[in-house]
């Protein structure tokens, strides 16, 4: 942030500001791995706002845990078309929190595998939000590459040699390669309130809409009944 006026020359104050579309609680839009996709100004409202469900999962995963459709469906009852809030529990370690630990949360955060994704596909959800700093495995994005320690790390927690043996190649990033196609996009780093943990609702989430936008920072509103 700069300031491209000031009141000691212009005597009006006026600032920039310049980020990632990716910073804090933020949209993934289809435009963010498909060239052809619609961007953020094309997402209609109506597909922004509906039912929704908020899955406690963070009992159930630790570091580098892979959640499964089961673990879900074992918390709340998610139905076809709903808009799917999981909360791992590890919004406690983002930079901005008291026990922030930018590792944990952005490298080491429980995500899913082939299974989950199919099973979104079968439940048409709306979209997905995270708590976390991917909706996609660590290990299942470029920090297995940049950081080979914490891949063998991974790999001795889930007792294999190799991780492709959990996350081929072919399945790079799906929960955006694959998903995205289908019209499920997901929210990234929100937060939800201990008391709608579990808890069905009516959530919106509400990114600047501008032309072009692969993704965008936004608010997640949850609506409940008075």
């Amino acid at each position: 942030m700069w300031y491209e006026k000031s009141l000691d020359t212009e005597q009006v104050n006026g600032q920039k500001i310049e980020f990632m579309n990716h910073t804090g609680t933020h949209l993934d839009g289809e435009k963010h791995f498909i060239g052809s996709g619609r961007d953020i100004a094309s997402m209609p409202l109506d597909e922004l706002v509906g039912d929704a469900v908020v899955a406690d999962i963070s009992e159930k995963v630790g570091d580098y845990d892979v959640y499964t459709s089961d673990m879900i469906e074992d918390v709340v009852d998610v139905r076809e078309g709903d808009i799917l809030f999981i909360h791992t529990g590890y919004q406690e370690y983002a930079w901005h929190r008291e026990n922030a630990d930018p590792h944990k949360f952005f490298c080491k955060h429980p995500g899913p595998n082939q299974e989950f994704a199919e099973w979104c596909k079968e439940k048409n959800l709306n979209y997905l939000i995270l708590d976390c700093g991917s909706a996609d495995h660590p290990m299942n994005t470029i920090v297995r590459d940049v950081r080979p320690a914490l891949a063998d790390e991974a790999a001795d927690h889930l007792g294999v040699d190799d991780l492709d043996e959990i996350f081929p190649p072919e399945g790079y990033q799906l929960m955006h390669t694959e998903l995205f196609p289908e019209g499920i996009v997901h929210v990234e780093n929100a937060q939800v309130p201990g008391e709608l943990l579990n808890e069905r609702l009516q959530i919106g989430t509400f990114p600047w809409r501008f032309r072009g936008g692969e993704s965008s920072v936004s608010r997640v509103v949850a609506f409940t009944e008075a």
